[in-house]
């Protein structure tokens, strides 16, 4: 008997999401506008590593997909790092509430409702409620920082050069203070030492640098580079119950500084890259990140933070972390980055001009080929809480694409109150450990002792100097007496001066080359 379209449907939905490990489950699949009762969309937890992209309109359930992916992943004991840049996310720590519309979707999708809070760790790296995150300004690196000061190719290389002469007279760089302290070395006393090692350097370029560390600082930059950095060790917890620690990093007051934002998360995707061991393929990832508005990371990206960006997608996965991005446009992720991209959650899409239209196309052709939907078109036709999806199954092949009817949340779908946040965050295990501030001693108390001990050895040899007499020159008469010799008139001609200052900063430089300036942080 020949199949119905529907019944092949079904029959390729069933075969493309068996899958013999663990999963977490989506929703179910639709098929002419009906969504079919347990035909169930999965994903295998052995392709999470695979990293994603969570993309659609404002409006169309981008933030509630997230929430249910955290919460899916968190039952199976493998944390969550989310980015909560709209402050919608706090909910998770709350349980949801049963209502007839939820009731509704749970009987076409063929599973219960259950309410659920999951455990969650509030961080920030501003003035929001949380546990603070800090790095130092040498653990952010040249390239990072220049990208956040937005400097020139010029001003850029510059930079370089004062990391590696930190790193060369162990100058520990903290904190902004530390920044500008070496900026100002190096312009002043500390110019002709730097050249004579490292090569010419611009005195504008540096006080360009400075003034753009100065504006940063006021944008509370300060707050943010210090002690104690943030281990990223403590990301990977699971509480008592064996639920991952979904950790939501506050950022509602930083849409106004994307730059810091942005380059924060490269940093600790290259702290993660750099600290975590090697796993190869793992059954399950160790950790998942989410990461919110893309499209703030990769905007004015130059080249070598693009190929920094694409070679820690690319290798991350080995170390069982798997990557996402949320953003509006596919579009406005490179296609290099896409091309990497295992899960493809697509919510509606909006048409309104013709460059919509076109964009629409071109994002219909990042999904498998498929016999039972016009892409293009079910991308404008989505619901709300409705997604096109693909997955990689266990063998690293797509699944069919498959339009999703998606469980609701179990946790709160709304913010948490003021005195709800402040419960959760009192109850936090990693409050104590990051939320006090370290200055310990680092370049700009290295540098400022290094220059008064220079100072007060050029004014010690000065005063000596007035003191020294010529024997051969002295005369006993005292006619001879009230007159300057020769060689009292030398020692007191502004050249004689000059080349005794030299002299004094060229041995005091000595002194400070041979001797240790401190230790570098471990």
């Amino acid at each position: 008997m020949n199949m119905s379209t529907r019944e092949k449907f079904i029959e390729a939905i069933q075969q493309g999401y068996s899958f013999k490990g663990d999963s977490i489950l989506f929703g179910t699949a639709i098929y002419n506008g009906e969504a079919i009762p347990n035909l169930h969309i999965k994903m295998p937890l052995a392709s999470v590593n695979r990293h994603g992209l969570i993309a659609g309109a404002t409006g169309t359930g981008k933030t509630k997909t997230v929430q249910l992916f955290a919460e899916s992943l968190s039952e199976k004991s493998i944390p969550v790092l989310l980015m909560d840049i709209k402050g919608d996310l706090s909910g998770i720590a709350a349980e949801g509430t049963l209502n007839p519309k939820i009731e509704e979707r749970h009987q076409k999708i063929g599973i219960p409702y259950q309410p659920k809070k999951f455990p969650v760790e509030f961080l920030t790296l501003s003035e929001e409620k949380g546990i603070r995150l800090r790095a130092t300004v040498s653990e952010f690196g040249p390239i990072l920082i220049s990208k956040i000061l937005e400097l020139n190719d010029t001003q850029s290389g510059l930079l370089s050069v004062l990391f590696k002469y930190c790193d060369d007279n162990n100058l520990p760089l903290l904190d902004l203070k530390d920044f500008k302290k070496i900026l100002q070395y190096a312009s002043n006393e500390g110019k002709a030492e730097i050249e004579k090692d490292y090569g010419k350097i611009s005195t504008t370029s540096l006080g360009t640098i400075l003034r753009k560390v100065i504006e940063l600082e006021q944008q509370g930059a300060d707050k943010f580079f210090g002690e104690r950095s943030f281990e990223v060790e403590d990301l990977l917890r699971v509480d008592e119950n064996g639920n991952g620690v979904i950790s939501v990093l506050r950022l509602i007051d930083l849409q106004n500084r994307p730059k810091l934002f942005s380059t924060f998360m490269l940093c600790l995707l290259a702290e993660i890259y750099q600290t975590f061991p090697e796993l190869g393929d793992k059954p399950e990832p160790k950790l998942v990140v989410v990461i919110d508005e893309a499209h703030l990371i990769f905007n004015e990206a130059n080249k070598p933070l693009l190929e920094q960006i694409e070679t820690i997608i690319k290798l991350i996965r080995s170390k069982g972390v798997g990557i996402y991005f949320c953003t509006q446009n596919p579009q406005d992720v490179p296609a290099s980055v896409l091309s990497q991209l295992g899960l493809k959650i697509q919510h509606a899409l909006r048409a309104f001009t013709a460059q919509d239209r076109k964009m629409i196309k071109l994002t219909a052709e990042n999904y498998p080929l498929t016999a039972f939907y016009k892409t293009d078109e079910l991308l404008t036709s989505l619901g709300i809480g409705e997604a096109a999806i693909t997955v990689l199954n266990e063998k690293g092949i797509p699944t069919p694409l498959a339009a999703t009817l998606l469980c609701a949340p179990k946790s709160r779908m709304d913010i948490l109150t003021e005195e709800e946040l402040n419960a959760v965050i009192a109850k936090s295990k990693l409050i104590a450990k990051y939320n006090q501030e370290i200055d310990r001693e680092s370049a700009y108390e290295i540098l400022n002792a290094k220059i008064q001990r220079a100072q007060q050895t050029e004014s010690e040899i000065s005063k000596e100097v007035p003191k020294v007499r010529f024997p051969e020159q002295q005369r006993t008469t005292t006619s001879t007496r009230t007159e300057k010799s020769t060689a009292e008139k030398i020692a007191s001609s502004p050249l004689a001066k000059q080349v005794g200052r030299t002299l004094v900063r060229e041995i005091t430089r000595g002194i400070f080359g041979v001797l240790g300036l401190g230790g570098r942080r471990k």
